[in-house]
């Protein structure tokens, strides 16, 4: 092979990973958001356990640390990590955990339950 057939198979594999590098990031981002998805249902399910056998009503603040021991006794088997490096927030009986990835509030959990309203 010569150079210039060297120079012309390198530009195409530089062109065709050109065209996939952006549908691979895209992936990766896409998998990080349904896995934080994932942690936000599963820290909502546990708020909500915590809340009821607690008898607690709205506006009610609930910490990680009530949902979680490192023992292995609280709602949630292991500390939820952020797979983007976001940080989870409990936040009050009656409003959604949230994630915070890049400053912004991100993948709120889908089903909006109202727990024990003031009255």
């Amino acid at each position: 092979m010569t150079l210039v057939e060297i120079m012309i198979v390198l530009g195409i594999i530089a062109i065709i990973v050109l065209i996939a590098v952006p549908g691979w990031i895209r992936q990766r981002e896409s998998a990080r958001g349904c896995a934080c998805q994932e942690n936000l249902s599963k820290i909502d399910g546990a708020k909500e356990l915590y809340t009821y056998e607690h008898k607690l009503r709205g506006g009610n603040t609930i910490q990680m640390s009530d949902l979680w021991a490192k023992d292995g006794t609280g709602y949630l088997k292991k500390e939820p990590k952020c797979p983007a490096g976001g940080t989870y927030a409990v936040n009050p009986v009656n409003i959604d955990p949230t994630c915070s990835y890049y400053g912004f509030e991100i993948y709120e959990s889908s089903p909006k339950h109202t727990l024990y309203p003031n009255y």
